[in-house]
């Protein structure tokens, strides 16, 4: 993770928006997930460990962690989306790459390649111990702009 994209933070007004839709997510407030950053083409939400979302061997179960992968993968296109558009995805692939542990997790999404239509995404999770961060699982996202209709 490069230090100034770290640092860097979207507008009071896109930080709102992005919040504001966050808000009406049933399932992030469901898990208990929250957003931890937001920057241009890119948005970290982090999901404390409970045993609500965990599997039968206590690790953060691959349906928590791809929920929240897909999320902040949307949020981040979302960031550089124009006003009066949604944001739907419309496929991702991730790969589980160790099992989630840690006092919480945290999926960043950043956007690779912005588009009109189309916004293809790369999705990264840690599970987050303390300092220490594991790369837990991967993936990439494509997502679409929808314009919302007036009225």
């Amino acid at each position: 993770m490069d230090h100034q994209s770290q640092q860097e933070e979207a507008s009071p007004e896109v930080q709102e928006r992005i919040r504001t839709s966050f808000g009406l997510q049933g399932l992030m407030g469901h898990l208990g997930a929250h957003i931890t950053h937001i920057a241009p083409g890119r948005v970290h939400i982090a999901l404390p460990n409970r045993p609500e979302v965990t599997q039968q061997h206590g690790y953060f179960h691959a349906g928590a962690t791809s929920a929240i992968a897909d999320s902040a993968g949307g949020y981040a296109a979302f960031t550089l989306f124009p006003e009066n558009t949604s944001v739907l995805t419309v496929e991702y692939k991730i790969n589980l790459l160790a099992p989630a542990v840690g006092d919480h997790i945290e999926a960043v999404g950043k956007v690779l390649k912005p588009g009109r239509t189309l916004t293809v995404c790369q999705l990264e999770v840690f599970g987050v111990e303390g300092d220490r961060r594991t790369l837990v699982a991967a993936g990439q996202q494509t997502l679409m702009c929808v314009k919302r209709s007036e009225g």
